[in-house]
């Protein structure tokens, strides 16, 4: 379980389908026994582990109704569905409109309703809306209304976007791939296929930047360096000024913008107020304690760049803050 709980750590809430596989199994075992309240219990369990390891998989949420609807647990599926609204960029104001209505008896329905609507799988979501150009147009502007800051929700929308790019809506992906890493810079899955892309349009000083993102984030990925190998290859001995890391200054024009596009806008004059009669570290905690730990993190990480010995210290601070949430 301690090996478990590590990887969990490491890749946040990156779906891991065959843990997720292995728990909804456990929980379907108990089920199966039986049919008191130690192995319901049990089975619960399990299957919250199985949506823990993998929300993706609808198998899953499914699951977890039917073990609600057993315990006649009307609050337990209502939780359920605004977790899932929550992750598929829903307004949960929309679940006030079931007050009136059997939960316990409607439960699968609600939840049947809103995959058929809202795939998990982004292959089937992409089925729904390929070669329409006006649904397309429709996602990407609710996309960029939707708070997506839970790392779950973020990593769903990513793979949608992805989708785009592999049909030729390149621009698109760059435009909503900012929007989504600006409110969850943590997704490194979304930084380096950010950075494929700049690479392959040769725009190898954005791609550094990404790769740069993703390897902070996830160490394991080695992408900024692999990028920097990849590309003493290529031009070594082949260009007469051959590429390099770019300047601290361009660094930090970079981390500059992505501060701008996680700026909320909101209580701006308090956090100046704030900065002007504390320090940084205070500016930092107001920050989170307003749930902007992106615009944080952007910020403590260009200051950083610029010589800041303890915006240094905060990066790495957030960064353990980011990876035990």
């Amino acid at each position: 379980m301690d090996q478990d709980n590590i990887n969990i750590k490491n890749f946040l809430q990156h779906p891991r389908r065959s843990l997720g596989n292995r728990h909804r199994s456990q929980a379907e075992k108990f089920l199966n026994l039986e049919r008191n309240q130690k192995n319901v219990m049990w089975a619960e369990q399990n299957a919250k582990q199985a949506i823990l390891y993998d929300f993706t998989n609808p198998d899953n949420w499914h699951l977890l109704v039917k073990i609600k609807m057993i315990n006649k647990d009307d609050i337990g599926i209502k939780l359920i569905l605004e977790d899932l609204f929550n992750i598929l960029g829903r307004d949960k104001d929309l679940l006030e409109q079931l007050q009136h209505i059997n939960i316990i008896q409607s439960g699968i329905k609600l939840l049947d309703a809103a995959f058929k609507i809202d795939p998990l799988d982004p292959d089937k979501w992409w089925l729904k809306i390929k070669n329409n150009d006006k649904e397309i147009g429709k996602f990407s502007e609710r996309l960029k209304l939707l708070d997506v800051r839970d790392p779950r929700a973020n990593i769903l929308f990513s793979r949608r976007i992805e989708r785009l790019k592999k049909s030729g809506y390149e621009d698109l992906f760059l435009e909503l791939s900012k929007h989504l890493l600006s409110q969850n810079p943590s997704n490194f899955e979304l930084w380096i296929e950010l950075g494929k892309l700049h690479e392959r349009r040769e725009e190898f000083d954005q791609a550094w930047f990404c790769y740069d993102q993703a390897q902070t984030h996830f160490p394991k990925s080695k992408s900024r360096e692999l990028f920097k190998s990849r590309m003493e290859d290529k031009l070594g001995g082949i260009e007469s000024k051959p590429w390099k890391v770019p300047k601290i200054s361009q660094r930090v024009d970079f981390l500059r913008k992505m501060e701008e596009i996680s700026n909320s806008i909101i209580e701006v004059e308090e956090l100046e107020q704030i900065e002007e009669n504390n320090g940084l570290k205070e500016k930092i905690e107001f920050m989170i304690e307003q749930n902007r730990i992106s615009e944080a993190f952007f910020m403590t990480r260009r200051l950083a760049a610029e010589g800041d010995e303890e915006a240094l210290i905060l990066v790495q601070d957030i960064l353990e803050l980011m990876n035990n949430e």
